[in-house]
This record gives structure tokens, sequence and C-alpha cells, in this order.
């Protein structure tokens, strides 16, 4: 009796580009941003739970230690700052491009902009490293944080190239719609470091060194997964044939990526005004510092996941002149980022020692971490509000309003705030300076956005009217042959 062949699963294949452009103009605009969204919320998630996970374990070692995150978190955040430029650039002009069917371009900007990525990076973790013990005294680092500091910074440093450039890669592949590609890439290097970390750090007796070391290792590994599934199941391939910098190219960079670099850059400046404002009160005050600050990159990573679900629906729409869909998506991703961050805020309000003292039992960290975090629980909610408009601004090309409000946050309305409370309140200060900054910006974001979806409402209604002028030409062409007994084929477009 012949045996009946059995059913083959198909291997996954990439989305062809015209695929692709109609996913993202056709779409429910709701369930698009919740397909793109989710798979960037997990990847950021677990990328912030293994970022959790390495402050547990370098809390283990001693309060100098755990300060010494605070301190190179500043420079790793630079060094995101380069792949965010890069990537969000780059990601940016692919978008739109793909919404106007533009490929090669697309091509090009992608492969110019990850071999620029990773030029920009190696320069970075040389004069870094050259330069590493007055980076860590700049950054805040007491006598007593500086050798913890110098150890896990000269490592982070050592891999800004693929840290970088794997940002670039993970940015580029959301922004054409392949979120999902994304996530696999950066989850696999953040599992592996769960069980490298600690490996690292206690079995092989390394301590903090091992946690950098285990950093490095694991984003390299995130970086040569990405280029494989890029290449493999990516819309927009890779080449080095279509490497071309230009002057062209990078202003098309600065202007999508400029808003980016600077929200990281005064991220960073931002690090180091606290960890200096905190510096007086001792090692205690700035561990408490850092771990609050890891803590709420959970609620960031959950609104910047809703912005990177977003922004390829913004970009596509944008590129193909489909501006209501632009202004629903930004609707929707803002009310579900405020709706998930009350819920979150109020368990971490309930919460706050408990989590405080999970990442380092000292009662001066727990005492001023736990009013920190809880004094952020009141305004984070209301963070998705700016950070939406921004990356709508961004996305849209509006590259100065949206460097605004991208450094109003961290830099124009944080480090002036850290330093008047601190100054008039001691450490209260410090602990309320973020929800001070956080309330001024609101108030600055609310009419931005109000200003930009009245622009793409006028937008909409210009489009609409001169797709029914080009209608209305059309039926008269047509009724003008029939009468004139010309025989006329109608195609359906």
């Amino acid at each position: 009796m012949a045996k009946t062949p059995s059913a083959r699963r198909e291997p996954p294949r990439a989305q062809s580009v015209e695929e692709k452009f109609v996913e993202m103009t056709t779409r429910p605009v709701r369930s698009l941003i919740v397909a793109l969204a989710v798979p960037a919320v997990i990847s950021n998630l677990v990328t912030t739970i293994y970022n959790l996970a390495d402050t547990f374990f370098i809390g283990q070692i001693s309060t100098s230690a755990s300060g010494a995150i605070g301190i190179a978190y500043a420079m790793m955040t630079l060094i995101q700052a380069i792949g965010f430029f890069f990537g969000q650039g780059t990601g940016n002009a692919i978008s739109r491009e793909l919404g106007r069917k533009h490929i090669e371009e697309a091509r090009v900007i992608a492969s110019t902009g990850l071999a620029a990525t990773l030029v920009a990076g190696t320069f970075v973790a040389v004069a870094g490293n050259l330069l590493i013990v007055p980076l860590c005294k700049l950054a805040g680092a007491t006598d007593t944080i500086l050798p913890y500091a110098v150890t896990y910074m000269g490592l982070i440093l050592t891999g800004a190239p693929w840290m970088a450039a794997s940002l670039v890669l993970s940015n580029q592949l959301r922004f054409e719609g392949s979120s999902t590609i994304a996530m696999v890439g950066l989850v696999t290097g953040s599992v592996v470091n769960f069980g490298l970390a600690p490996l690292l750090i206690f079995a092989c007796g390394m301590g903090i060194a091992g946690a950098g070391l285990a950093t490095i290792v694991c984003q390299g590994i995130s970086f040569v997964v990405l280029v494989v599934a890029n290449q493999r199941l990516g819309t927009v391939r890779l080449s080095l044939a279509r490497v071309r910098p230009s002057g062209r190219f990078f202003a098309t960079v600065v202007n999508g990526g400029i808003p980016s670099f600077f929200r990281q850059v005064v991220f960073a400046f931002a690090t180091i005004c606290l960890n200096t404002a905190a510096a007086p009160y001792g090692d205690a005050a700035i561990a408490a510092v850092a771990i609050v600050m890891r803590v709420v990159s959970i609620g960031n990573c959950i609104q910047i996941g809703l912005g990177q679900g977003f922004q390829p629906v913004c970009g596509f729409n944008y590129g193909a002149a489909i501006y209501r869909r632009v202004r629903a998506g930004y609707l929707f991703s803002v009310k579900a980022a405020m709706a998930v961050l009350a819920g979150l805020c109020v368990l971490a309000f309930a919460f706050a020692p408990q989590i405080v003292g999970f990442f380092r039992n000292d009662p001066e960290v727990i005492a001023i971490g736990t009013a920190t975090l809880r004094f952020q629980c009141f305004s984070l909610p209301f963070t998705g509000v700016a950070m939406l408009t921004n990356f709508m601004l961004q996305t849209t090309g509006k590259v100065w309003r949206a460097t605004f409000l991208g450094v109003a946050r961290l830099g124009i309305f944080l480090a002036p705030t850290v330093i008047v409370l601190s100054s008039a309140l001691g450490v209260q200060g410090i602990e309320m300076a973020q929800t001070v900054s956080d309330g001024i910006t609101l108030l600055v974001a609310v009419p931005m956005a109000a200003s930009l979806l009245g622009e793409l409402g006028r937008l909409q209604r210009q489009t609409d009217a001169t797709r029914r002028a080009d209608v209305q030409r059309a039926v008269a062409a047509y009724v003008a042959a029939e009468e004139a007994g010309e025989h006329v084929v109608v195609i359906d477009a």
C-alpha cells in the first residue's frame, strides 16, 4: 500500500516588498501596531530583565560595585546613542522609501548605515578606553566606586562596535515591518547572558569583570544572529556593493537620527547629573539611583516597544500619503501606553521596598531607592505622551521639533531640576527630580502633539481633495470619449 506523503511545513520566507506595502497600508491599524509592538516589547523586556539580572548579580559583590553600574550606564547610553542615531536615521528613511516603493534606495541606506556604525563604534571603543579614568570620574565615580567602574566600563567600551551595530540592524528590521526577526536577534543574546553572567562572575571568580565580559560576548552573538536573519528573512537585504557614503546619505541620517542621538546623549548627561548630585550622600545614594533607573526602564521599554510598533506604520503610511492611519496609530499607541504603565506603577508603588531590596539588601539603599521609585510612579504613565509624540515627529521628518522634545525631559528640564531641588531639599530633591521634570515635559508635549495631528488632518483633506479631482477628471474624460464614439478600455488599478 502506497504511503501518503506527510505534509511538510513550509520554511519561513521573506515577504516581498509589495506584500509588505499592502500589509502596512491596508491592515487595520490597531492589530497591525499590536503585531509589530509585541515582538519589540518582548525583546526590550528580555533585554531589560537581563540588565536587571546583571544589576542583581553585581549587587551581590558590594554597594560600590552596584554604584559602578550607574557610572557605566552613562557610557552605555552614549554607545546606544550611536546605534539609535544610525538605526533611527536609516530606519525612518527606509520605511518612507518602502512606502514610496523605492527599493534600491532603501537597500543603499541600510547597507551604508551599518558600515558607518561599525566605523563609529570602533572609534568610541579606542578613544573611550584611552580616556577611561577621566570618563569614570566625569560620570560621578567616587574613589571607592572607581576601580569597579573602570573594569566594567572598559569591557563595555570594547564591545561598542557590535553593540551599536545590533541596535542599527534591529531598528532597520522594525522599520521595514519585520519586528519578529529583530526580536529573535536581540533575545538570543540576552537569554545566553542569563547563564553566562553568573558563571563568569561567581563560578570563574571574575567579579564585575565577568559581568562586563558576558555583556559584550552576548551582544556579539545578537549581532551575528541579526545579520544572518536579515539576509535570510528580511525585506531589505544588506550588501557591501551598496555601501555608498555621500552627503545625501548623511543628511538623511541626520534628519531622522538626530532626535534619537540627542535623546540618548542627554540621558547620559542626566545620569551624570544624578550621580554627581547623589555622590555627597555616599555610594548608597548612587547605587539606589542606579537601581531605580534600571527598574523604571521596564516601563520605558514597554512604551518604546509600542513606539517601535507604531513607527513603521507611521513611516509607510506617511510615505504613501495615508495620513489618517498615522493619526489613528498615534492615538491608539498613547492610550495603550498610559493604560499599561498605570497598572504597573500601582504595583511598583505598593512593593517599592521589596523591589529595591531585591537588588541590594542595604537599609540606606532601600530607603533612598523606595522614595525615588514611588515618586516616579506618579509621572511614569504620562511619559508615553512625550515619547510617542517624539517618535511621530521623528518619523514624519520634523527633525527639529523631535530633537527639542527628545532632549526636553532628560536634558533641558531634568538637569536644572536636579541641581535646584538637590540644593534646596537635599537627597529628597534627587528622589523627586525626575517626576517634576516629567510633569514639565508633559505640558510641552501635549501642544506639540496637537499641532502635528492638526497638520496631518489638513494634509489628509488636501490629499482626499486631489484624489477626488483626479477621479472627476477621469470620469469626465471617459464620458467625453464615449460621447465621441471612441472605444474606451478601463483598467482596474
